[in-house]
């Protein structure tokens, strides 16, 4: 299955081979436990607002920015956009409850997944669609060592969040990588779908409710249950994308 993902990758993008020094990390979901903590805060605000909503549409928001978010919910629950002052009052309102909420649990062997990557000698950056600074914040804290700020890719740092592929981008910038010098690890379609614009290989980890086949429909290179999974199939990746060209 990894040999034929990565074939596949190469084929696709012409390229001769996988020339690894960068992994480009979801943050929510994937190294922290959090998306839970902000579907909940986001359908919170959503039903005090009266905009239609149920709690599985912000796992398929995950990735995009908070104006993204609330402008796709007031299309749908009133044929317009959100105004900026109703951005900024939803936005605040559901920071503050998600901060509330959320206990900054790591994501169950997401240090693993890290200890594996930078075991390989490979550069870990996270890229994420999220503007709380409280959880990014805790970045340090919670993976000491593992990510250099300055090297972040966050909502403060783009324009255009998840789908579009400028988040990857921008992380294939600061990693100083070309596309098939890099891996993503996503967890939400929308992410899957940055990254594989990006044109870089994808690999999505479905730690949420939603069904798999979102994921690979989504374009995800390959596909695991949980970051242990991941983890015990690192050297595999590592071995095959070392050994295989085209």
């Amino acid at each position: 299955m990894i040999n034929e993902a990565i074939i596949r990758y190469l084929e696709r993008k012409k390229q001769i081979r996988l020339s690894l020094k960068a992994v480009l990390f979801d943050m929510d979901g994937i190294l922290f436990d959090s998306m839970k903590h902000h579907a909940r805060a986001w359908y919170e605000v959503s039903t005090n607002r009266n905009l239609v909503s149920s709690p599985e549409d912000f796992y398929m928001y995950e990735g995009c920015t908070g104006n993204y978010t609330i402008n796709e919910l007031y299309k749908r629950t009133f044929g317009r956009a959100a105004t900026e002052e109703e951005i900024k009052d939803m936005y605040k309102e559901k920071s503050d409850l998600f901060t509330k909420y959320n206990d900054g649990e790591q994501m169950a062997n997401a240090i693993d997944v890290l200890d594996c990557v930078r075991g390989f000698g490979l550069e870990c950056l996270v890229v994420t669609g999220s503007g709380q600074r409280s959880l990014i914040d805790k970045l340090n804290t919670s993976f000491p060592s593992y990510f250099k700020r300055e090297k972040m890719v966050t909502a403060f740092d783009v324009k255009k969040g998840k789908p579009d592929p400028e988040p990857y981008l921008t992380g294939l910038q600061k990693a100083e990588a070309q596309a098939n010098e890099a891996i993503v690890v996503e967890n939400a379609p929308m992410g899957v779908q940055a990254g594989v614009a990006a044109g870089i290989f994808t690999i999505a980890v479905n730690t949420g409710p939603l069904d798999d086949k979102l994921l690979l429909d989504s374009g995800a290179d390959l596909l695991y249950r949980d970051m242990a999974s991941l983890a015990k199939d690192w050297l595999k990746i590592m071995s095959a994308a070392s050994e295989l060209s085209v």
